[in-house]
């Protein structure tokens, strides 16, 4: 097993001036290990309820992520929010924690030799759980939320000095360093110990920075945005499942894995839930990538 990724597997009801739906397959470990599949196969370490449908255990193993390190008990978590117009913030409506509040972190032996691991937004303390049991030294890429930032930040900020990389959206870089300035967050991002950190800015794309340079990768232009909920996710784990491939962490090869997780974002908010990811091959998303090389150039 070459990535392991921690994160959530949960039911969500989503609600956005295109649709609505409900009971539809999410979480930031499903996300992430979708759209990192298409590169390599991760292993996925999660819980999940007996509820949770065939259909989207059916979606994961289509995928080809292995579940070796999912855990089954009683009732799936449960997501309910909605988007306005402005579909860069959801507000959340419910939230039922149900089987996370049984998560207890554990990693196969099959997993701990794997050279990328990515710490999805989880409590930190089960970030850091994982990380513990990782018997190779993985490069590590983190990701968060504000809820964490808020609750846990000393213990967030404990593992992230322990990851190679973060990736967090620019309200929770403000949020973290107590600035506005996206440039003075990155920087400060990297003061925690990283070798490289990302600000996703949604709609208009990523920052990159490292103590060598700094990265602008543009969003790619969609005239229809159905449901982003999960882009970010799936921006991450289409980075570190590049990364997991082509098994080069330079900065050159980040900044393509950069694009190529904004390529697979893309694809993830032109439908609900991971609807567009299922039909969507390899070959789009390089088709993609290939727009973003055009926009870039003058």
């Amino acid at each position: 097993m070459n990535l392991v990724i921690a994160g959530t597997i949960g039911l969500d009801d989503i609600k956005t001036p295109f649709g609505e739906v409900k009971g539809v397959l999410g979480g930031s470990g499903t996300y992430a290990a979708c759209a990192a599949s298409y590169f390599t196969k991760p292993g996925l370490v999660s819980i999940a309820g007996a509820d949770l449908p065939k259909e989207a255990r059916d979606i994961l193993n289509s995928r080809q992520v292995d579940l070796g390190g999912v855990k089954f008990t009683d009732k799936t978590f449960h997501w309910s929010g909605s988007y306005e117009f402005d579909m860069n913030e959801a507000k959340t409506l419910l939230t039922e924690l149900n089987a996370l509040l049984e998560f207890d972190a554990e990693v196969p032996e099959l997993y701990r030799q794997a050279e990328f691991l990515f710490l999805a937004n989880i409590d930190p303390v089960h970030q850091a759980k994982v990380l513990s049991q990782m018997k190779s030294k993985p490069f590590v890429v983190i990701d968060t939320m504000n809820y964490w930032i808020e609750s846990k930040k000393s213990d967030l900020l404990a593992v992230m000095k322990k990851a190679d990389l973060a990736v967090i959206n620019e309200g929770e870089a403000r949020q973290l360093f107590g600035t506005p300035n996206l440039i003075k967050a990155g920087r400060l991002m990297l003061e925690q110990g990283l070798q490289y950190a990302v600000i996703k800015k949604g709609e208009h794309g990523a920052l990159l920075f490292s103590y060598d340079g700094f990265f602008s990768a543009p969003g790619y232009p969609l005239e229809e945005v159905k449901d982003p909920t999960g882009a970010g996710d799936s921006f991450a784990g289409g980075l570190i499942g590049y990364l997991a491939k082509t098994k080069d962490t330079s900065e050159a090869n980040i900044r393509k894995a950069v694009v190529y997780g904004s390529a697979i974002a893309s694809c993830c908010a032109e439908d609900f839930s991971l609807n567009y990811l299922k039909q969507t091959k390899l070959d789009d998303i390089n088709a993609r990538f290939e727009v973003f090389k055009q926009i870039r150039q003058f």
